[in-house]
């Protein structure tokens, strides 16, 4: 029996940029940081969980309202780019959403601190409002606030 979702696990370039990104600009708490090196016990062990041989890597972990996400920053095997234009369209995990009370507000502090966004905030649509910007790496992060009364609903 499936009980939740425990984490999300992103592949980063940089471990030390993304976790203080989520830690001080998102908010988010520092779990747990580890790495591993390619033939060690740690890293047979992790090739036999991620399916991988001979890899290395660093991890952190933050956390923030029951959302965990890993950031993997792998030395080998050498990663592969995203490209910089994919759209979140393109198939596979498109965007990790984060409720707001106040997206405005939001919206100007994560723009003052260097987050990219597609547009402003939009009027409410049904209760709600949303607006899709990009961490660092062009991960992309959603904002959303939902009116109080459709809270309740």
């Amino acid at each position: 029996m499936i009980k939740g979702v425990h984490h999300i696990g992103l592949s980063v370039a940089s471990v030390e940029r993304l976790s203080r990104f989520y830690r001080d600009v998102l908010g988010f708490d520092l779990v747990m940081e580890m790495d591993w090196e390619a033939g060690t016990p740690a890293g047979h062990y992790c090739d036999r969980i991620i399916g991988l041989r001979n890899s290395a890597s660093k991890v952190a972990m933050v956390s923030k309202g029951g959302l965990i996400i890993e950031l993997f920053e792998y030395r080998s095997p050498v990663p592969k780019r995203r490209p910089v234009d994919w759209q979140v369209s393109d198939h596979g995990y498109s965007h990790i959403c984060l409720q707001v009370e106040d997206i405005d507000a939001e919206y100007a502090r994560l723009r003052g601190a260097g987050m990219s966004f597609h547009a402003p905030p939009p009027e409410a649509a049904d209760g709600m409002r949303a607006i899709y910007g990009r961490d660092p790496e062009g991960n992309v992060i959603e904002l959303l606030e939902i009116a109080a009364a459709e809270v309740e609903k």
